[in-house]
């Protein structure tokens, strides 16, 4: 019964309308660098990268794939990055959500983690 209701995303909405989107509700300016890659076969989106060399972090990193799989989110979790962001449907169950908490309270505690 509960898969048949509606997302909370407008379906026209692409990846970077929900990047953007979390940039503006976060405060951050939108002219900083931005990057995507592939981690697995998941695209992940990278704003505002820091440098691992001078230990800055990461500003912002998001995935809003479907299904992301336990690898992709702790990869994400050990950049350490300052916030990390994933849709709804990113995850088959709640208790898989609530396993993201968990991965970045073990590998970045300080990184503020939201699902939209």
């Amino acid at each position: 019964m509960l898969t048949g209701l509606e997302s909370n995303i407008k379906e026209d909405r692409t990846d970077l309308d929900l990047l953007f989107g979390c940039l503006l509700d976060w405060g951050l300016p939108l002219s900083m660098p931005y990057r995507s890659e592939k981690i697995g076969n998941c695209t992940v989106h990278t704003y505002a990268p820091g440098d691992a060399a001078l230990n800055v972090p990461d500003a912002l990193i998001a995935c809003f794939d479907s299904n992301v799989p336990e690898n992709v989110i702790k990869e994400i979790a050990k950049r350490k990055p300052r916030r990390a962001v994933f849709r709804d449907s990113s995850f088959a169950s709640s208790p898989e959500k609530i396993n993201v908490f968990e991965i970045f309270k073990l590998y970045a505690p300080d990184t503020d983690v939201k699902v939209i």
